[in-house]
């Protein structure tokens, strides 16, 4: 947890120890618990799953141990992403808190992230026929769904990512960025999960198909309409897990430079666009946009409307889905990797050049003219990698009756490395702005202590390619970043008050691309780090420095070496995370979706072997 983008604890280095203890024993008491419950569900000694399992299959038409574990894992991940939005406005606007459990909004993303394990873990136990074209054999003739076991993993390393944050908290201090490592693996894993969802998901579909299995009430039942939503619901909440790493762009307190905004975005929009469109048939890029649209909108309408926190803004993505629409209806996507390139390049162009519109109407930091060179480039390069990946997505999603040519899977790998590449490219920093500011502050009669700030740069050249200059305010009660206005060649002047009062922190920002400087106009003190408070006189003159050194005071760095195997070995789980997954999408490319088809083999228990016989015996009746 971070004290800007996610929580920390008041003594900022990691959490207090009542908290380790107690967390340690309530999970190990939960972990004895299901596993005490599998053992018996799979030695049929109780049958605590049989009625929730069988309702879930009636109500969606899928297998149980597809319906129940996507039902709980989908209502998981949405608890998880309103608890994380909450949890970032809560640490913006009033700073760290008192440790994991001390903040209402942390329960959510535990809660949430648990049921994220806990849906995989059910898949396993449930089980699945052997004859399954995916099923995963493991020891004893138990059989499992090869998504149950990805979304487990997805699960479990989010999880993981809690003690794996404290420790690093405790060995270099509070790294407070959405971009720290153990935050990127913890929303990563979580974000990947509805992938594993996904996978679930169409395993289940295809398993149906074969057994015969269908939801009651025809086409106007209730179960039919939770199945035209099924597709909609999973795509736009795949949007939407590929969109949570925007964070920090979203609420305008970037620590990158502004270049990985864009490529972001053209990451998400070629990837889960292209999916949708591919696994949902016409409309499908409009239906996953839609969803998203509305589920985006209404936690920001609880999180600042009805909380009164900060308010979090994103991209649109409608322009990127009318385009994704353009290409299928031009080209089709019976051939998926040439629809994917042809939506990436629409969306890498047009699509860019929408958002770029888009975020001079809505987002906190639009993009500036200076910013197109590189954006231009590894955006177009960004979206059509990203679109060959939702090609091949897409491709082996699709639940169709004929395979679907999908191209040698190495193309796909290629394409992932030219992701990363586009993204890792900006994230390095340089500090070499190597300026000054004269600042002098008018302040406001009667708001306690705020200012209007005139801000001086010396050289005056320095702030000429400026991708943006801005002066930021936060953790004092709310959060303020105020765009300067240019009065003169290199004179600069607030459009709204700083606030210089009691736990606010007030600066000016200022970057010119790799570059990011910034001076503290009011800082208090923390004696928790510790660092000294700075004043705020009505005119002073400061040097500007690096950004990180202001807005991260709680990090204290470490020894080389180890930092350096702690990245490595943060990276290794990441890399097996993102192999299993591929692994998985793999063997669901390679299995057969025909029709009609039945299992070939017994059922993996003796319940469930009880259970096919009788649902069998109910559909030939």
């Amino acid at each position: 947890m971070t004290s800007l983008m996610l929580g920390q604890t008041s003594g900022a280095g990691g959490a207090p120890l009542q908290d380790l203890v107690g967390g340690a024993v309530a999970g190990g008491a939960l972990m004895l618990i299901a596993f005490a419950v599998a053992g018996l569900h799979r030695g049929q000694k109780i049958g605590w799953l049989d009625r929730p399992g069988a309702f879930s299959e009636r109500a969606s038409g899928l297998p149980r141990w597809a319906a129940l574990p996507a039902a709980i894992g989908g209502a998981a991940l949405l608890l998880a992403l309103f608890g994380f939005w909450w949890d970032v406005a809560t640490h913006i606007d009033q700073g760290r808190d008192n440790g994991p459990f001390g903040a209402a909004a942390h329960w959510p993303i535990l809660l949430g992230l648990g049921g994220v394990a806990l849906a995989g873990f059910l898949a396993i136990v449930l089980g699945c026929d052997e004859g399954e074209p995916t099923a995963v054999r493991l020891r004893g003739g138990w059989s499992v769904p090869l998504g149950g076991i990805l979304l487990l993993a997805c699960g479990a390393i989010a999880l993981l990512g809690f003690p794996l944050d404290d420790s690093w908290h405790r060995l270099f201090g509070q790294d407070v960025t959405l971009w720290g490592p153990t935050h990127v693996l913890m929303i990563g894993s979580a974000s990947l999960a509805t992938l594993a969802v996904w996978i679930l998901l169409v395993e289940g579909r295809r398993s149906a198909r074969r057994t015969g299995l269908r939801p009651p009430g025809g086409a106007r039942g209730a179960a039919s309409i939770v199945d035209r939503l099924r597709g909609p619901s999973i795509a736009g909440g795949f949007l939407v897990a590929l969109s949570t790493l925007q964070g920090e762009f979203d609420f305008g307190v970037p620590q990158y430079s502004l270049t990985l905004h864009p490529v972001m975005i053209m990451v998400a929009a070629g990837c889960g666009l292209v999916t949708a469109r591919i696994v949902l048939g016409r409309l499908g890029a409009l239906q996953a946009v839609a969803f998203y649209l509305v589920l985006r909108t209404a936690i920001t309408a609880v999180v600042d409307g009805a909380f009164g926190l900060s308010m979090q803004h994103f991209p649109l993505y409608v322009a990127e889905a009318l385009l994704v629409e353009l290409a299928a209806w031009r080209l089709g996507t019976q051939r998926p990797l040439r629809f994917g390139l042809a939506a990436g390049a629409l969306i890498g162009t047009v699509g860019l050049a929408a958002e770029w519109g888009w975020t001079h109407l809505w987002m906190p930091i639009p993009w500036p003219a200076s910013l197109l060179p590189q954006a231009a480039v590894l955006g177009l390069a960004a979206a059509v990698a990203a679109g060959v990946i939702g090609a091949y997505l897409g491709g082996v999603l699709r639940d169709r009756e004929s395979p679907t040519p999908l191209g040698p899977a190495w193309v796909a790998g290629l394409a992932g490395l030219v992701v990363l590449a586009c993204i890792a490219w900006p994230i390095p920093k340089q500090e070499r702005i190597d300026a000054r500011a004269q600042v002098t502050l008018r302040e406001v009669a009667g708001t306690g202590r705020a200012a209007h700030a005139t801000v001086r740069i010396v050289p005056a050249q320095a702030a000429e390619d400026a991708v943006w200059l801005t002066a930021t305010a936060w953790q004092g009660g709310g959060l303020v970043v105020n765009r300067l206005e240019e009065s003169e060649p290199g004179v600069f002047r607030t459009t709204q008050p700083l606030p210089l009062h009691g736990d606010w922190k007030s600066l000016i920002r200022l970057s010119d691309g790799r570059s990011l400087e910034a001076i503290p106009i009011y800082l208090p003190a923390d004696p928790a780090i510790p660092a000294p408070a700075v004043a705020a006189p009505p005119s002073f003159e400061r040097a500007f420095v690096s950004d990180k050194a202001i807005l991260q005071r709680e990090a204290r760095g470490g020894t080389a070496w180890v930092e350096i195997s702690a990245l490595v070995l943060l990276a290794l789980i990441m890399a097996g995370e993102i192999a299993a997954l591929a692994w998985g999408v793999t063997r669901l490319s390679r299995a057969s979706s025909t029709p009609g088809a039945q299992p070939s083999g017994p059922p993996s228990s003796p319940a469930l072997r009880a259970k096919a016989t009788a649902k069998r015996e109910s559909v030939s009746v």
